[in-house]
């Protein structure tokens, strides 16, 4: 028998303060109590933290899908001068059905600053409220709305990435495969941070994980649920929901999969990307060793999430050119 992978030791203590604050953990058995403790958490730690110079917001409603609400959005512009820059559509984490705008509001500020990249962070419509394909409708819109106002927005429209974590990921990699298919916009990348892909949650997890670090198997198959809707479980959830799923990878825009060794999603993710490079997509997989699910959000000073930080830098100013 495999022996346990160890978790990193300064990635332990963050996991279990944050465990303490949801009272034992994610729970989606009661989704709408666990999104309130969990936005509160975020609007707390976001209160308390220090101003970050170099970068200016702005709060944006953009044009929903057609018989739909209005889109929420979150503009991040740095502050330094430049004639054209290259811009990222954010799409954040949760399962689907947690988190809003002010969950990586602090992270994305930093970004901007130390890539000079425009970001726009989506507030895409939460399941089950609004299952597949509402939160992907909406994260379309937001994509369209960068191409379309890029002169407006100082944006070099060759060089518009889309990415994001965990279900974000998910999202941002269903957003390619659509984004293809439709042939009316062309993103340059893909940053797909431990994506959710797999609806059919079959994957073994790494053969020295516990299946108890923040993202258990029971919470991937509730939210799976709760995003599928009536589609769950059937033969027709369509890639674009679930891209694990999806046969033809090819034309695609170039990847970057990070993912920690004690993730539920790591052999998902390996296989998805080992999938894109043998269709032809250039892309750049990465794990880290004893990290679990989010690792960089829970303990963001500790050394590993500093790589990743530093890893997550670096592709972002290679890949769209940055300075």
């Amino acid at each position: 028998m495999t022996s346990p992978l160890p978790l990193d030791p300064e990635l332990a203590g963050p996991l279990k303060f944050f465990m303490e604050l949801l009272g034992g953990g994610l729970n989606l058995d009661d989704i709408a109590a666990t999104r309130a403790r969990s936005d509160a958490i975020f609007a707390g730690v976001l209160a308390q933290a220090p101003a970050i110079a170099g970068v200016e917001s702005q709060d944006l409603t953009l044009p929903g899908p057609a018989g739909s609400p209005a889109v929420k959005a979150r503009l991040y512009t740095p502050a330094a001068p430049a004639a054209l820059r290259p811009a990222l559509l954010w799409i954040h984490g949760g399962g689907y059905v947690l988190g809003n705008l002010d969950q990586d509001d602090l992270m994305l500020r930093q970004l901007a600053v130390d890539t000079g990249i425009t970001i726009l962070a989506v507030d895409y419509r939460l399941a089950p409220e609004h299952p597949y394909p509402a939160p992907l409708e909406d994260c379309y819109c937001a994509l369209q709305y960068l191409f379309e106002q890029a002169a407006t927005l100082h944006i070099d429209k060759t060089r518009i990435a889309i990415g994001g974590a965990s279900a974000g990921g998910g999202l941002a990699a269903g957003l390619a495969l659509l984004a293809r298919d439709r042939g009316m916009l062309q993103p340059a990348f893909q940053l797909l941070l431990y994506p959710m892909l797999d609806d059919t949650n079959v994957q073994p997890a790494s053969s020295g994980q516990a299946d108890s670090l923040l993202w258990t198997r029971a919470n991937n198959a509730s939210a799976w649920q709760a995003y599928l809707g009536a589609l769950a479980g059937s033969r027709q959830v369509p890639p674009h929901a679930a891209p694990a799923r999806a046969g033809d990878l090819a034309g695609l825009p170039p990847a970057f999969i990070p993912v920690g060794a004690l993730d539920l999603f790591v052999e998902e993710d390996i296989a998805y990307a080992q999938r894109l490079l043998a269709a032809g997509v250039n892309t750049e997989l990465h794990i880290y060793p004893g990290a679990y699910h989010a690792f960089d959000a829970f303990a963001p000073m500790s050394r590993i999430s500093q790589k990743f930080a530093a890893d997550l830098r670096e592709v972002l100013k290679r890949a769209l050119c940055c300075s």
